[in-house]
């Protein structure tokens, strides 16, 4: 039962059902989800049987696919720790999903310091330890036996099952962000304390394989349950260190380009502007579109511009519009490793470079920065 937050790498396409947004920050039903949910009710039903002697076999699939909605319910609040914490240090959150057995909280920008990195990953496990504790006093308070009893009793479990393996000291999990977060603090460097984490994410694999194998040599009653979790949570794992890793050995690797050399200069435009007129205006040059009221609606598509330009060129320029938010705009002196670092980890196709007084300076199109690049790398 992972729950997650990606940082440092590109996030995956929208895909999956919008269940709502809590904060501005969307949360996303994946398709796999279903799926788990599916292996829990399956695994699960015979479970509660044993529990409870006298519910039937429909009543049985009724309170698994019950706790199967609590422990979602759990994880989203456990990611929405995240999210409040990121955002409260001015860490914009792009969106929750819940997925398989788990659930990732996608934030946009990397922490910069240790004290950011610490903190939004003991948000999450604080979550689940609280809402450990508030089913605990009601498992305790309620009479023991019945289906009420049942579903609080394994949502108190689950929520300290979920809290006790994101503290796990291993990449990706929040254990291993705040190890990192600790090594950083100490060193001053986040290299250290992202080798560490991966080395813990190895042993917390190990670890999780060990505890499957037992179960079916105990011959436990959840052990096809067990190890439907274990398996699923050692890939997990073993996939997140992995990008972890591959994302630290690209912020070693020097990046030396300015801003000024890529970015496109940039033109203002009324979002009323026909899109035809507009596409003639731009000239190769980034487009802000902007309302009469100065709010800016976002920056010129290019590729949608000249579709709907075929289509309907008279038809307002804004309809084609990328909008723009706090992940896609850079500051003209940022150095090139937090540009790329941005670029890597925002789906976006263009950036706003705003100079120091808040002023739109040029644009950057994801192309141009692969281009430069491909071309650095053929000179070495």
């Amino acid at each position: 039962m992972p729950a997650n937050t990606a940082r440092g790498r590109a996030a995956p396409p929208d895909n999956g059902l919008l269940l709502c947004r809590v904060v501005g920050v969307p949360v996303l039903l994946s398709p796999s989800w279903w799926v788990g949910a599916a292996f829990i009710v399956l695994l699960y039903t015979p479970l509660v049987g044993r529990i409870l002697p006298a519910a039937s076999v429909w009543t049985s699939a009724f309170l698994a696919a019950g706790f199967t909605v609590l422990l979602a319910a759990s994880v989203l609040l456990h990611e929405l720790g995240h999210c409040v914490a990121a955002m409260r240090l001015g860490l914009p959150v792009r969106r929750v999903r819940l997925f398989l057995l788990g659930g990732i909280s996608e934030i946009s920008r990397a922490p910069a310091t240790p004290a950011q990195e610490g903190l939004v990953a003991a948000a999450g496990p604080a979550v689940s330890v609280v809402l450990a504790a508030v089913t605990g006093l009601g498992w305790y308070a309620v009479e023991p036996g019945g289906a009420v009893w049942l579903l609080i009793a394994q949502t108190c479990v689950a929520n300290l099952a979920v809290a006790a393996f994101n503290l796990l000291p291993g990449l990706p999990l929040d254990g291993g962000r705040m190890l990192r977060s600790a090594l950083w603090a100490v060193t001053g460097r986040r290299q250290p304390g992202t080798t560490a984490g991966v080395v813990g994410a190895g042993f917390v694999a190990a670890g999780l394989l060990v505890w499957a194998l037992l179960g079916l040599l105990q011959d436990v009653d959840d052990q096809w349950l067990r190890l439907l979790a274990c398996v699923f949570m050692v890939w997990f794992v073993i996939a997140g260190a992995t990008a972890e890793h591959a994302a630290e050995q690209r912020k070693s690797r020097p990046v030396r380009f300015s801003l000024a050399e890529l970015m496109r200069p940039v033109l203002q435009l009324p979002a009323e502007s026909p899109v035809g007129d507009a596409l003639v205006a731009a000239a190769g040059r980034g487009v802000v579109l902007v309302r009469a009221d100065g709010v800016a609606v976002g920056l010129l598509d290019q590729s949608a511009a000249e579709r709907l330009a075929t289509r309907a060129p008279r038809d307002p320029a804004e309809h084609a519009a990328e909008p723009v938010g706090p992940d896609t705009i850079l500051l003209e002196g940022e150095p090139g490793e937090a540009v790329l670092e941005r670029v890597r980890t925002v789906l976006a196709w263009q950036f706003l470079v705003i100079d120091t007084e808040g002023r739109p300076c040029g644009v950057l199109r994801r192309e141009d920065l692969r281009s430069a690049l491909r071309s650095r790398a053929r000179e070495r």
